[in-house]
């Protein structure tokens, strides 16, 4: 059997409901989960790192850091043939994409959630842990980046998002579909992940700020965000790329302060493209030095441009690491 470490980092996976308050709340550790779950123990030889018990919006770009740091200790151990990171499903793409970003490795590194709690009688932890190790034990599994794995479902990090507030059929790439499937422990993959890459860092930058356009928007909160110190501004943008004229000034106006702007669309799928010429469309936006995100949604470009930052702030290179070989 395959050695499989499991990280605990909390989420509704280890929540329960408080019968006072009749809410969700955080309850179990690691272990005593794996106990609720004896399976686990048949399919591979488990060790368990427990990184915390925090509620997916508790998360933040610091602990993903900590958190990618210590999956590259572990990921690199001769005696480690994968990992499972259990995680909160409200900032559980924004964590998976992040450690896409920042390990290199070909084992196979899996994360996991939990749309329902061990106190529902659909709780389905159980079966997204047995799914992700049905995965790492799978000999197709290698060299395809960090995995998200929910309702039997295999997406790749770089590409999943979070679709539905309370479905378990809720992580879809919306853009290009899953990578594959889960049944009966059987793992199919019918595609590779469209894009692999890494960026070597110790260190980040999570003083970007994201801006989420809107008809008649003008350029109040980007000045603000340019003014309270923001070191990088994404920009979720109508359409293929476009803003309002007047929140076209307010971008202008924080290009000009030499801050970095990652443009993405607020469309749920589709990439972004400078193929309109009116003003405050991509035409425009690119001329200004807006930097294009081609497929990415907001809440990963930004992630993606914390840890570009963490690298450099030059806006040409910080360009070539967003718009090369899109």
């Amino acid at each position: 059997m395959k050695n499989i470490l499991i990280i605990f980092t909390g989420g509704t996976f280890s929540m329960k409901i408080d019968r006072e308050t009749n809410s969700a709340v955080p309850y179990y550790h690691g272990e005593e989960l794996l106990k609720i779950i004896p399976e686990a123990d048949k399919k591979a030889n488990i060790s368990v790192y427990e990184f915390g018990n925090y509620p997916g919006p508790h998360m933040t770009p610091e602990l993903m850091l900590e958190l990618s740091e210590i999956v590259k200790k572990y990921i690199n151990q001769n005696d480690t043939d994968g990992i499972i990171i259990t995680h909160g499903t409200d900032t559980l793409e924004e964590t998976a994409y992040f450690l896409d970003l920042t390990v290199k490795t070909e084992k196979p590194i899996v994360v996991i959630g939990a749309m329902k709690t061990s106190s529902e009688p659909d709780w389905d932890g159980p079966k997204n842990l047995l799914d992700a190790i049905s995965i790492i034990n799978n000999p197709n599994s290698g060299n395809m980046g960090v995995l998200v794995c929910l309702n039997g479902e295999i997406n790749a990090a770089s590409e999943v998002t979070k679709t539905h507030t309370e479905d378990i059929e809720t992580f879809h790439s919306l853009d290009f579909g899953s990578l594959g499937f889960v049944e009966n422990d059987r793992v199919i993959f019918n595609r590779l992940p469209r894009k692999l890459e890494t960026f070597e860092t110790a260190k980040i930058n999570s003083n970007v700020d994201l801006i989420k356009v809107y008809a008649g928007m003008n350029e109040k909160f980007f000045k603000f965000s340019a003014d309270s110190g923001a070191d990088g501004l994404v920009v979720e943008a109508m359409g293929v790329g476009n803003v309002p004229p007047k929140a076209f000034e307010g971008i202008k106006y924080v290009i000009e302060k030499g801050i970095p702007v990652v443009l993405v669309s607020r469309c749920p799928a589709g990439e972004t493209l400078d193929i309109y010429g009116y003003e405050g469309a991509g035409k425009w936006l690119k001329k200004a030095g807006v930097i294009f995100s081609d497929y990415l949604n907001g809440q990963k470009a930004r992630i993606k441009l914390i840890v570009c930052l963490g690298i450099t702030n030059e806006i040409a290179k910080l360009r070539s690491m967003f718009e090369d070989e899109q």
